[in-house]
C-alpha cells in the first residue's frame, strides 16, 4: 500500500507545484472557502468576480452590504441564502480581530478548530482549508476527491471525512507549504481522474490502485 509521504512525492513528481488557493489575499480565500460548498469551482469563481466588482473584497465594504445585495452577488454559487448568512457571520467574526489572522490563531491555539467549527455553515472541510491557507496550519484536508483516491489505494475508512481524518497521520517532516501542495495536487489529480469528460487521464497512479 503506497504510504502517505510517498503518495504525495509521485503527486509531485508527475504534477508539479499547483500554485493554490486560488485567490490574491487571505479574505479572498475565506470567501472561496464557503462559496465552493456544494458546488464546483466555476460557480464559486462567478460569484467572487461579482463581489470583487461590487466591493473590491473589502472587508468593511463587504460588511456594510445588505442581505438582499449580498445574496444577489453570490447567486451564481447556490445555496446563496445560506452561504450569506454564512458569510456575514464568519466576516463579522474576523472584524472582531481586525482580520488579524496571527492574532486570531495566537489567541485561540489548539481551540482554533473548534472555535471555526461552531460557526453556523463551517464543516469540518471548510476549517481545514481554513486553517492551511489562511493560518497557516499542517493539516490533511480529506476531501471527496482524496477519499476516493486512497479508497483505490487500499484504505480503509475512507467513506466519512472526520473517522479518515484520525486515520491519517502526515509525515513529520510536513510543513504549511507541503499540506498546501498536498491537498491541491489530490484535489486537482482528482477531478482529472474520476471526470469522465476529461480528454486526459493521469494514470500514473494505476499500478498502485487495488481497487
Amino acid at each position: 500500500m503506497l504510504d502517505t509521504k510517498t503518495l504525495y512525492q509521485t503527486l509531485y513528481a508527475h504534477m508539479g507545484p499547483q500554485g493554490w488557493w486560488p485567490a490574491q489575499s487571505s479574505i479572498e480565500i475565506i470567501i472561496g472557502a464557503i462559496l465552493v460548498q456544494n458546488t464546483n469551482w466555476n460557480n464559486a469563481a462567478r460569484a467572487i468576480e461579482q463581489l470583487k466588482d461590487a466591493t473590491d473584497l473589502q472587508p468593511k465594504t463587504l460588511l456594510r452590504l445588505t442581505d438582499e445585495q449580498l445574496q444577489t452577488l453570490i447567486r451564481p454559487s447556490g445555496f446563496y441564502k445560506n452561504k450569506a448568512r454564512t458569510l456575514q457571520t464568519v466576516l463579522s467574526w474576523f472584524e472582531i480581530f481586525n482580520f488579524d489572522y496571527q492574532a486570531i490563531k495566537s489567541h485561540y491555539q489548539q481551540d482554533l478548530r473548534a472555535v471555526l467549527l461552531r460557526h453556523k455553515g463551517i464543516g469540518e472541510e471548510t476549517a481545514d482549508v481554513l486553517l492551511v491557507y489562511v493560518f497557516g496550519e499542517v493539516q490533511f484536508i480529506p476531501d471527496s476527491y482524496t477519499r476516493r483516491i486512497y479508497y483505490k489505494l487500499g484504505y480503509p475508512n475512507t467513506t466519512n471525512y472526520r473517522k479518515f481524518k484520525q486515520h491519517i497521520v502526515l509525515p513529520s517532516d510536513f510543513e504549511v507549504q507541503d499540506a498546501n501542495e498536498f491537498h491541491a495536487l489530490l484535489d486537482n489529480f482528482g477531478k482529472v481522474y474520476f471526470n469522465s469528460k476529461q480528454p486526459h487521464r493521469y494514470t500514473f497512479l494505476d499500478e498502485y490502485f487495488i481497487r
